[in-house]
């Protein structure tokens, strides 16, 4: 495997991640005391050669409560006893948060403006009722 494929039409390259591997806390009984099962993946987002100028600022604005200080994306999983499955959903998760992050934006309302007729429907309606509340009103030539 050349790269990781995030969407349809983009791949980054694994030489653009970093895995670290370090000590979980999570389910494995005395595993968890000798192997090292926890997998931090890292994504310098900033930095990266894979983006193109609009991506980078699309992942930036998007993930920015995700980045570090340096603009880096951390993904960590400690969920599995494995290493190997820790890494694998790792990268799941990876793939996961950057297609979200790269999704174009929804396209913008179109103004609308109503309608000739139902402009005048509206007023005559409003007409309508402000008559009917004057008629109701008591005259002193009742």
């Amino acid at each position: 495997m050349d790269g990781i494929r995030v969407g349809s039409s983009l791949s980054i390259p694994l030489d653009e991640l970093t895995f670290r591997f370090s000590r979980s806390s999570g389910p494995g009984g005395q595993n968890v005391n000798r192997r090292e099962t926890r997998v931090e993946l890292i994504f310098d987002v900033a930095g990266s050669r894979a983006l193109d100028a609009r991506q980078r600022e699309r992942a930036m604005d998007r993930l920015g409560h995700r980045l570090d200080s340096e603009g880096r994306l951390h993904v960590v999983v400690s969920d599995e006893r494995s290493q190997f499955q820790n890494r694998e959903r790792a990268i799941e998760r990876f793939q996961t948060v950057m297609a979200e992050a790269l999704k174009p934006p929804p396209p913008a309302r179109r103004k609308t403006k109503p309608s000739k007729g139902a402009t005048q429907r509206r007023l005559d309606d409003k007409s309508r009722r402000s008559r009917i509340k004057r008629d109701r009103k008591w005259s002193p030539e009742d």
